[in-house]
């Protein structure tokens, strides 16, 4: 692989695409370029294209995207379908425009139906309904998919799209009313050890099932399928184990030294009752995961508590 060719990552600061960053420059890639929000606006079609026409990158790591847990997928339902469509749209039709070689279109495991079958494969995709709190996120991220098969269907492109499972890892948000799971309940437990608190509320009834990967491994599978060659196709990307959200909870609290009880609220939502990916499409190309859970978790706190100002 040319290490110098020229590649784009659209996202650099949120937590995936930094990753990306890291982990291209970590592999010798000395061409990658950035544009943050104020130098860039994605759902601005006119700006997308110049840039791209401007700086003709070989490949594009499309990482940027509105994201959030249950709650902002459920409230900002209109804000979560329209800006993921216009971002992904701009950049899909850029990056053909343009003349990118290769494009790699990042999307989540929520555009699964909420009850499929588990491990869930690829080829579940649209065959059922979905998960109703974050139904206008998840068809956006199929909408995108889609777009990136019917532009290499039409104009040959070669478009791949990458679906993580629940990720966490450095630069992750701590918010408790925008974060995912992982980082809220690393929040709060956080919050209740430091201030000796008796207890820790935790969202729902503690049985749904979910799988957690560390961002690092998500940017080493994205330049991994890079180098792969690989041109097309839908991919989940995932550790291929899962553990319920108390078993979570449990872990979090040893980690962080949290001696206190879990109180489980059942009037907040679960979500889908069991969200496993079936990676065996992108094992059989050569890749897994290798960060164990218990260890991830415990190597981010330190940029957790650097983002929250503890010392």
């Amino acid at each position: 692989m040319n290490t110098s060719a020229k590649i784009f990552v659209a996202g650099h600061r949120g937590m995936v695409g930094s990753a990306i960053v890291r982990r291209l420059a970590d592999r010798g890639y000395s061409n990658i370029f950035t544009r943050s929000h104020a130098e860039l606006d994605l759902m601005d079609k006119r700006a997308v294209a110049d840039l791209m026409f401007a700086e003709r990158p070989q490949f594009v790591f499309m990482a940027a995207a509105k994201v959030g847990g249950i709650q902002a997928n459920n409230t900002y339902r209109g804000e979560f379908i329209y800006n993921n469509l216009m971002i992904e749209a701009n950049v899909i039709d850029a990056c053909y425009r343009a003349g990118v070689d290769r494009a790699f279109f990042l999307g989540s495991s929520c555009i699964y139906p909420r009850d499929c079958p588990q491990p869930i494969r690829e080829d579940y995709l649209l065959t059922g309904p979905l998960e109703y709190t974050n139904e206008p996120y998840a068809i956006a991220k199929i909408a995108g998919i889609k777009m990136c098969e019917a532009y290499n269907s039409q104009y040959g492109s070669k478009f791949v799209s990458l679906m993580p499972t629940n990720l966490y890892g450095p630069n992750d948000n701590y918010d408790l009313d925008t974060s995912h799971v992982l980082p809220a309940l690393l929040r709060k437990t956080f919050d209740a050890h430091r201030a000796g608190a008796p207890e820790v509320v935790v969202w729902g009834s503690g049985s749904p099932r979910r799988e957690f990967m560390h961002v690092d491994d998500m940017a080493d599978a994205c330049i991994f399928m890079l180098e792969s060659g690989v041109t097309g196709g839908l991919y989940n990307v995932g550790t291929g184990s899962d553990v319920t959200i108390r078993e979570l909870a449990e872990m979090i609290g040893r980690i962080v030294g949290f001696s206190g009880a879990l109180r489980f609220d059942a009037s907040k939502p679960d979500g889908t009752p069991r969200k496993l990916l079936d990676v065996s499409r992108l094992a059989k190309l050569g890749w897994t995961a290798s960060i164990k859970l218990e260890q991830g978790i415990a190597s981010v706190i330190p940029d957790m508590r650097r983002k929250l100002g503890v010392a």
